[in-house]
């Protein structure tokens, strides 16, 4: 099993293009403007969320030793609140069963994702889970939220030209540099000269030796 090429489904050089896919889609919906706005709320909360407690860390070191936690995981975060949401809007031509189906695709893949980032050590187990549990509430709260309406009717031609950016994306296998430009923000804006790392958190305190009367 190639975990690499299956983390890759996380990355936000595929996913951002994604969700833009999404936005895209909904604005362009004939029916309503309101789901276009639900979107872009639900989604920017997330990403936002999972920016500021990776900042967090890298620069105040806030996070939890016990539970190996330095932040949420964004390849988590990213791709359960995002494939949902996509693969419902691509069969939204098809019958009911069929749209759910891929709701639950598209949960199962992002589950397979989270999985990956403890395979390839990327990620603790909090991190994941949390992760995850942030990304499904965004996408479960979007689709409650378009309970009753029929998404989007996309012709063939505008699924396959949809398909098309994802499916080019993930033959390049790219990954997007955004571990490194949290660094960046982080020592710029927390008095800090480098970023903490995982490390930081779990160096055990220096017990000072007693003084001598």
């Amino acid at each position: 099993m190639n975990w690499h090429f299956l983390t890759f489904f996380g990355d936000s050089m595929l996913l951002l293009p994604c969700a833009a896919i999404v936005f895209i889609i909904l604005l362009l919906s004939p029916t309503s403007r309101k789901p276009t706005w639900q979107w872009m709320l639900l989604f920017g909360g997330v990403g936002a969320v999972v920016c500021v407690s990776k900042l967090a860390f890298m620069g105040w070191g806030i996070g939890s030793r016990h539970w190996d936690f330095t932040g949420f995981s964004g390849h988590s975060a990213l791709s359960a609140s995002i494939w949902p949401v996509l693969l419902w809007l691509l069969c939204g031509r098809f019958s009911s069963p069929v749209r759910r189906t891929a709701v639950i695709v598209g949960y199962l893949l992002a589950a397979v994702v989270g999985y990956s980032r403890l395979v390839i050590h990327a990620h603790s187990t909090s991190e994941v889970i949390t992760g995850l549990a942030l990304g499904f509430i965004v996408s479960s709260t979007f689709l409650i939220l378009q309970r009753g309406t029929q998404p989007p009717r996309l012709s063939y031609r505008k699924i396959a030209v949809t398909l098309a950016l994802p499916l080019v994306l993930i033959n390049s296998g790219t990954a997007a540099p955004t571990q490194g430009l949290l660094e960046r923000i982080a020592v710029t804006i927390a008095p800090v000269e480098k970023p903490f790392v995982r490390a930081d958190l779990h160096k055990k305190p220096q017990v000072s030796a007693p003084q001598s009367r």
